[in-house]
C-alpha cells in the first residue's frame, strides 16, 4: 500500500515540524485526541487508521510488519517529512521498524508503551495470532468490552474507559485486525534497536499490564540515543490516561532534539 486510502486526523500549521501518531492494534487515530488538541501549538499532528482499521482502506493482502511500516513511510513523504514519530503499543513496534527501514524519513522516535513484538516470546505469539479468532467469535463490541478495561489502570475514570471501549469497537474489523495481529506475532525487533539511530523518548505507564515497564526499559537499553519515563497513574494507554503529563515529555524532548519551542 501508499499513502494513498489511508485516513489521517490533523491538527496544526501544516509548515510546523511533523509529529505522526501511530495507534496501538485494537484501536485508531480517535487515540491521540488529547496530542492533536494539546501538541498542535508546537507541531503539525498526524494520527492514522492504520491499514485496515476505521475509516482506512483495507489492505489488498496482509502487508507484515515491514508492510505497515513503508505504508507509513509513504504517508511520511506525503506530508514533506521527515517526521518525529510516535507510537503506542503496536504503533510503537511499527514505528521502531519504520526507523530502522526508513532512517531517513525518522527525525525522533517517541515510544510508548510498547515492546520488540510478540515474537520474542512463543507463548505471547500465540495468544496474538488468537485474537482474531476471538474478534471473529465475539463481534467488535464484545471483544471491545472485555478487552478495553484492561489498557487502563484501575483508578481510570469511567468516562476514559468508555471512550477506550467505543474507539476499539469502532475501529476493529476483519482482516486488518488478523493482519496487525500476525505481524505483531511474528515480530521480534532484538537485533534492530541497535542500529535504529533517531534519538528516542521510551514512555511507559507505572501500571500497564500489557507490556509492562521491563519490556520498555529494554526498548531504552536497547536503542543508541534514549531517555526512558516511567509515568505514575496510568496504565497501557498512558497517552490517554495522562494526556498532560505525557505530553509535557514529548514537548521536552521534540525542544531538546529538534529546536521545537516548547
Amino acid at each position: 500500500m501508499t499513502a494513498a486510502g489511508i485516513h489521517t486526523r490533523e491538527a496544526g500549521d501544516p509548515e510546523a515540524p511533523l509529529l505522526l501518531c501511530l495507534h496501538g492494534i485494537g484501536s485508531s487515530s480517535a487515540a491521540f485526541a488529547p496530542q492533536l488538541a494539546g501538541l498542535a501549538d508546537q507541531v503539525r499532528v498526524v494520527a492514522w487508521d492504520a491499514p485496515g482499521y476505521a475509516d482506512s482502506a483495507d489492505p489488498a493482502h496482509a502487508p507484515g510488519l515491514d508492510g505497515y511500516a513503508d505504508t507509513a513511510a509513504a504517508l511520511i513523504r506525503a506530508h514533506g517529512g521527515p517526521a518525529h514519530v510516535l507510537g503506542v503499543s503496536w504503533g510503537g513496534v511499527i514505528a521502531l521498524r519504520l526507523a530502522a527501514r526508513h532512517p531517513g524519513l525518522v527525525a525522533s522516535l517517541i515510544v510508548a508503551d510498547s515492546s520488540r513484538g510478540s515474537g520474542t516470546d512463543p507463548d505471547k505469539a500465540k495468544a496474538m495470532r488468537a485474537r482474531a479468532g476471538q474478534l471473529a467469535a465475539e463481534g467488535p463490541d464484545a471483544f471491545a468490552a472485555a478487552r478495553g478495561p484492561r489498557l487502563v489502570s484501575d483508578a481510570a475514570p469511567p468516562a476514559l474507559v468508555q471512550h477506550v471501549v467505543a474507539t476499539m469497537a469502532a475501529a476493529v474489523r476483519d482482516p486488518g485486525y488478523g493482519y496487525a495481529a500476525e505481524a505483531m506475532a511474528g515480530a521480534d525487533l532484538t537485533d534492530d534497536l541497535p542500529a535504529i539511530t533517531a534519538p528516542a523518548l521510551v514512555l511507559c505507564g507505572e501500571q500497564d499490564t500489557v507490556t509492562g515497564t521491563d519490556e520498555s526499559q529494554i526498548l531504552a537499553g536497547g536503542l543508541e540515543k534514549s531517555v526512558y519515563v516511567t509515568l505514575s497513574g496510568a496504565g497501557h494507554l498512558a497517552n490517554q490516561e495522562r494526556p498532560e503529563a505525557f505530553n509535557a515529555w514529548v514537548r521536552a524532548h521534540l525542544h531538546v532534539v529538534a529546536r521545537v519551542p516548547a
